[in-house]
């Protein structure tokens, strides 16, 4: 008699899934087709917002599956990294699975995983297939789902989705994507499907030639920010104008000018997504949903939106401004929001961690003259800078424990101050989890 495998604890689940880690970030659909259509494809059961981009992906698809609810729709969203607990990346109708639930799913999958048929997929692969059953599951009316590193190979373009959506486009990822925005745009560009609808919220030059002549090429319906669609901003909201609408006045609780530009991607996908749709319903299939949107709704979905860690600030004695910058574009935004705040705070204090990879001569010339001391850290993950090499090239003063060196900021910053926290994910998470005191699982840089 077949036994059913023991239950995992949601400790056990979160360290199986980590233990698929050591064999790192290996892009190619291969593995993850094979394994989907060994699971009934579950990727197929629900239609799918596909969102891409090197800044903002994750703020259009937070605003995507806000007005989407917002509608009446169940919606779910996949996004990465997470910021404290695994299960923020498995977002039904705005609320994260829970703990036992995902422990129960992932016990479900580990003979699966394990079976000799089953292709080895990595950690990012599993919790891919892992969120298209959880979504299908649950009954999902459609997902959002945010591509973890490029879009041409990434395990999320498994999916043929009713729109496809590029946020933004800058030089981040290089040794995997390329060394130009040329070459970083083609694989971006891969989320591009045949007829499928894309709105692009880059205006870089280089980038939006490569877009262009792939949306050609596959006589995909091409949108473009400052052309198709644009945004403006007063003192009561944005205005965003989509071809022939209009909607004023909307309200943007996202803060940093870039959000504008994320802001009017999102509304422009959502314009596009009852066409899309319209598009694949057939006279033999009258039951095919049309997602449409209503403004209120839209107003709703947007003023409701939430996505913690991007120039967040907290309130306190100092307050804290949390930003995941992590590379020259998202630190340039950020330096222009704390340029905002220096009438508001004469002392301002950095706290700045970041990878290995990144480009720190570029992300600190921009924020440093925002700021007056720096404080260096070293995130929780191997593939982190340490924080003596940063202070040795930049100056400042090196505290490698994230929590150590938030506390020497505050000091430093004095009660009237302000700290900001900035650099990557995995140095806001520890000290964002310690200011709220929330749980928080290991780190995973994937």
């Amino acid at each position: 008699m077949l036994r059913s495998p023991p239950v995992l604890s949601y400790a056990g689940a979160t360290r199986y899934l980590y233990g698929l880690a050591p064999r790192g970030v290996q892009l190619g659909l291969t593995r993850v087709q094979r394994a989907l259509a060994l699971r009934n494809h579950p990727e197929r059961a629900v239609p799918a917002i596909l969102v891409a981009g090197t800044n903002g992906k994750g703020s259009v698809a937070s605003l995507l599956a806000s007005v989407l609810r917002a509608q009446g729709y169940r919606t779910g969203l996949y996004t990465s990294p997470h910021l404290h607990r695994m299960t923020e990346r498995f977002v039904v109708n705005g609320k994260a699975v829970t703990q036992r639930s995902f422990a129960q799913r992932v016990s479900e999958l580990v003979p699966f995983f394990e079976d000799s048929d089953t292709p080895e997929l990595t950690f990012f692969e599993a919790c891919t297939l892992l969120a298209f059953e959880i979504f299908r599951d649950l009954r999902c009316d459609i997902n959002v789902l945010e591509v973890g590193l490029g879009g041409r190979l990434d395990a999320t373009n498994v999916v043929k989705p009713l729109v496809s959506v590029i946020s933004s486009i800058a030089l981040d990822h290089q040794e995997r994507l390329g060394p130009t925005v040329s070459a970083i745009a083609r694989e971006k560009a891969g989320i591009v499907w045949p007829k499928v609808p894309v709105v692009v919220g880059t205006r870089d030059a280089a980038a939006l030639r490569v877009i262009a002549a792939t949306a050609r090429a596959r006589k995909a319906p091409y949108l473009r920010i400052d052309r198709d669609f644009s945004v403006s901003e007063l003192d009561d909201g944005c205005t965003v104008s989509v071809q022939d609408r209009t909607y004023a006045k909307l309200p943007l609780p996202l803060a940093g000018a870039h959000q504008r530009d994320n802001l009017a991607c999102a509304v422009a996908a959502l314009d596009q997504l009852s066409h899309a749709r319209e598009q694949l319903s057939k006279p033999s299939k009258p039951k095919a949903p049309v997602f449409a949107i209503s403004e209120r709704a839209l107003r709703s979905g947007v003023a409701h939106t939430r996505w913690p860690g991007r120039l967040e600030l907290l309130p306190g004695a100092p307050s804290t401004l949390l930003d995941a910058a992590h590379n020259p574009e998202a630190c340039a935004s950020l330096a222009q929001q704390v340029k905002t705040l220096a009438k508001r705070y004469k002392r301002r204090v950095l706290v700045f961690g970041a990878m290995r990879d990144k480009d720190h001569a570029t992300m600190l010339r921009t924020l440093l003259p925002e700021v007056d001391p720096v404080v260096f850290a070293t995130p929780d993950t191997p593939r982190a800078e340490p924080a003596q090499a940063l202070c040795q090239a930049y100056g400042g003063v090196a505290v490698a424990d994230p929590r150590e060196a938030f506390a020497r900021a505050q000091k430093l910053a004095g009660k009237r101050g302000l700290v900001i926290v900035a650099g990557s994910i995995f140095l806001i998470a520890p000290i964002r989890a310690q200011i709220l005191g929330l749980g928080m699982d290991a780190t995973i840089a994937m």
